[in-house]
């Protein structure tokens, strides 16, 4: 009897080992552990990696910029057996050669949110249309100003990130300012007679420090750009501290849960809406259809953009705030 139970026992322990061997195994780095796209994006993809069967291993940099700790966390996964990593690039530009190793490797490696520089040096992309995105709330902007002319503000992510570049130049594409193409990772701006550019690097303590610093160089200004929800929290608290959140219209992107009661609150007027449950699901359906049959992914995936906004505009399509919750990060 003991016999037996020992051997059921043996084979119970390598049936086991052999499906921990044959499940597939995924990497997710994100650009920081803290902000909330990139805490729900995490998230998203734990539970698409239940659902699927795989094994997920998660890692960050430290802050918007660390490459250093993506390209340790990517190596540290590899080396843990992941046969797929998805990536939101820090540094566009700095993560390539680690990228191209691991794809030398056989490993599927796909972008998430943010494309690399050049695009091609991932296999795929699953991402928002920022440009679009940037487009949207500029239309809007324009129409929420009813004619005033317009002093603008823009609270970028910091110099040569394509995320940055692409809302920010779509955003003023939509205002009708001259803007740079969909392609270009340069802040367009100066020429088009944007007051102020500061860098937020995403962050709310640094978007208020930047807003402040530009109010003392265009005390009346009148609309303001932010690359994300964070970074327009900080706008408004620099403003309400100065006494004008009630003169200026602040627009935004990432439709965020927090994000959208911030719409409905008053302290955004509208933001493009994306959703990252949805690009880190997708990512890791195709880090396991890669596993099971050797299939890749290729080329750019548009996962989605809508504007919400409190107050529609004439011309300018958006949805309302409970529509902007239902879908915030994409949850269904």
């Amino acid at each position: 009897m003991l016999k037996t139970t020992l051997l059921a026992a043996a084979a119970l322990l390598a049936t086991a080992g052999a499906q921990a061997q044959n499940q597939p195994v995924i990497g997710l780095i994100t650009k920081t552990e803290t902000n909330p796209f990139f805490v729900k994006m995490k998230e998203g993809a734990a539970e698409a990696a239940k659902a699927k069967g795989a094994k997920l291993l998660t890692g960050a940099g430290k802050a918007d910029g660390d490459n250093a700790g993506q390209v340790t966390a990517m190596e540290n996964m590899i080396a843990a057996g992941a046969k797929t990593i998805l990536i939101t690039p820090s540094d566009s530009k700095a993560i390539i050669p680690s990228i191209k190793k691991a794809r030398d490797k056989g490993v599927l490696v796909i972008a998430l949110d943010s494309p690399t520089d050049p695009a091609d040096g991932t296999d795929a992309l699953f991402a928002t249309d920022n440009y679009k995105a940037g487009v949207l709330i500029g239309q809007y902007a324009k129409a929420a100003l009813g004619g005033k002319p317009a002093k603008i503000v823009t609270l970028d992510l910091f110099p040569g990130h394509p995320v940055g570049a692409q809302r920010h130049n779509g955003f003023l594409k939509g205002f009708g300012l001259p803007a740079p193409d969909a392609k270009s990772n340069e802040l367009g701006g100066k020429a088009a007679g944007v007051a102020c550019m500061a860098d937020s690097f995403g962050d709310q303590a640094k978007g208020q420090t930047a807003m402040e610093n530009c109010l003392q160089k265009v005390p009346d200004a009148n609309l303001v750009y932010t690359i994300n929800e964070p970074a327009a929290a900080g706008a408004y608290n620099a403003l309400k501290k100065a006494g004008k959140e009630k003169s200026v219209v602040i627009v935004s992107v990432d439709g965020g849960c927090q994000g959208i009661k911030d719409v409905g609150n008053g302290v955004i007027a509208a933001t493009s809406q994306q959703y990252p449950l949805k690009m880190a699901a997708m990512g890791v359906e195709a880090g396991v259809e890669y596993a099971k049959s050797g299939k890749k992914p290729s080329g750019y995936t548009d996962t989605g953009v809508t504007l919400i906004a409190a107050k529609s505009q004439a011309g300018v399509d958006s949805k309302d705030v409970k529509t902007g919750t239902d879908l915030c990060w994409g949850k269904k």
